[in-house]
């Protein structure tokens, strides 16, 4: 039986399991991966330190028009490590003295949106609505949920909805009039790829002289490195050095939500098949790094990575593996890289523009969401020299 509760206009669903076959039809969703049940599924069964919910908003004839998922994260500000970790330290030191931040509790924030990937990922609303009346009564039926205590052993000490690309804002901006504080971290960079390339060699061709030697040069430093495909039943084999080459590239963020668990791979391997890359690197039988990636629709995601860093410099692994990344792309016609954030600047040199992403929060309490309007409000994203190796300036977008 499944298990779902129903508030006025939407529906809440425990488990991505417990959301009925004809809600997903009547939704039209599931060709995006990250609105398909086995995506959805492979994330909240490795992680169980979170809790997942779903919501389906309803129209008035009671027909779902809308899909977003929820994660209920800790997360602790002396988790930030990156510049405001300074200014974070003063807040959590003024927040405690007031009783309004707990010496023993982290932050139990209510993310709508996904918590392991940049983008527009965690909202889904049919075309041909009010989108920002949609919103509305999104952030509405958030809210709903939360004051169910009977739901609820924990409170809730947020709101997060993320991530909005610019072409959004004048819908999304409907949030600050709920008191919401919009804030961008760094951006997400995107990369088109031209139709017209149909190898690697097409790619190089495209560039300007310095970066297309540039390139070769960092192929050339990388040719010891032995390339392997990781699955569902060699994972175990290589888990371990797995987990530590991604903490190594994770402790290096500033501002995580929260750990991928690289379990999921093995579902995400089942469930999704070929639509789900993994590569794994050896340096002389020395595992030394590995990608992922998903293949969305016309889009290539790279999703987590893991690198030694003692042989990044001298096998450029990791520029080896953005222009693996680059040849996925091209040799399966898509259209879009999207490279994700963190890393601006080198992943600008191998093609890839900025896109800005908004992030909307605000604390459940007023005197709460004073205080930390002004440690949002510093947030922003780190300025980078943005390259420009084509030939031609910018691919444009295809539709």
């Amino acid at each position: 039986m499944n298990f779902c509760k129903k508030v006025h206009n939407a529906n809440y669903y425990v488990s991505i399991d417990d959301v009925p076959k004809n809600i997903w039809d009547e939704l039209g969703c599931t060709d995006n991966l990250y609105f398909n049940p086995n995506y959805l599924s492979a994330i909240a069964n490795n992680h169980p330190e979170i809790d997942f919910w779903y919501v389906v908003l309803l129209d008035n004839t009671k027909k779902p028009i809308a899909f977003a998922t929820i994660q209920v994260v800790d997360f602790l500000l002396e988790n930030v490590q990156n510049e405001l970790k300074g200014f974070a330290d003063k807040i959590r030191k003024i927040g405690r003295s007031l009783g309004l931040i707990s010496n023993r509790k982290p932050f139990k924030i209510l993310t709508c949106g996904n918590t392991f990937v940049s983008g527009e990922h965690g909202i889904f609303i049919k075309s041909n609505l009010n989108k920002q009346k949609v919103i509305k009564e999104l952030a509405k039926s958030v809210v709903q949920l939360v004051n169910d205590e009977k739901q609820f052993s924990y409170k809730i000490s947020g709101f997060m909805l993320k991530d909005f690309i610019q072409e959004s804002l004048f819908i999304t901006d409907e949030l600050l009039e709920y008191k919401y504080h919009s804030f961008n971290v760094e951006p997400n960079m995107l990369m088109q790829v031209d139709p017209e390339w149909i190898g690697f060699t097409d790619y190089l061709a495209a560039m300007k002289t310095k970066f297309r030697v540039k390139a070769k040069k960092a192929m050339e430093r990388s040719f010891p490195l032995e390339t392997l495909k990781i699955d569902e039943h060699n994972l175990a084999n290589y888990f371990s050095e797995m987990e530590t080459l991604y903490k190594n590239v994770s402790s290096k963020a500033g501002f995580n939500l929260g750990s991928f668990n690289l379990q999921s791979y093995k579902d995400l391997k089942r469930n999704l098949g070929d639509n789900y890359v993994i590569k794994g690197y050896l340096l002389k039988g020395k595992f030394v790094g590995f990608l992922s990636a998903m293949i969305n629709q016309s889009n290539l995601d790279a999703h987590f990575v893991g690198i030694n860093y003692e042989y990044n410099r001298e096998y450029a692994i990791y520029q080896r593996m953005l222009y693996d990344y680059i040849q996925l792309a091209i040799d399966n016609k898509l259209k879009q890289i999207n490279f994700g954030r963190t890393a601006s600047e080198i992943k600008s040199s191998v093609g890839a523009e900025p896109q800005n992403l908004t992030i909307y929060f605000r604390h459940k309490n007023h005197i709460p969401n004073k205080i930390l309007s002004f440690f949002i409000n510093k947030i922003q994203p780190t300025p980078f020299n943005q390259k420009y190796p084509f030939k031609v300036k910018n691919l444009v977008a295809q539709n």
